[in-house]
């Protein structure tokens, strides 16, 4: 499955930023040594169920440690049986607008 979430805090720092707390979260993404990548809104997460949903449980878990409310919007491609999706999808777009 690939999840695609954003993880926030409910309030940011003294300029309204939030990218200490953000950054906390891709940490724990990237130490989890699943498939994933990080974009201007989303981080997109590759692997099966349980082990991703522990992932985005530990991100929400390091970002309520510094703010008492958390944002999570997250969005599921479930498809049993099929992995390197995270890359696979973006290569057949590319392959559809090179035809």
């Amino acid at each position: 499955m690939i999840v695609a979430f954003s993880i926030s805090p409910a309030a940011g720092d003294e300029t309204g930023g939030v990218s200490e707390a953000v950054a906390e979260a891709i940490r724990v993404v990237r130490a989890s040594g699943l498939p994933n990548e990080t974009n201007a809104m989303f981080t997109n997460l590759e692997g099966e169920w349980d082990e991703v949903m522990a992932v985005v449980k530990q991100a929400v878990e390091v970002v309520a440690a510094v703010s008492p409310r958390v944002s999570l919007v997250l969005k599921a491609d479930i498809r049993p049986g099929f992995t390197g999706q995270l890359t696979a999808k973006v290569e057949r777009i590319e392959q559809a607008l090179a035809d």
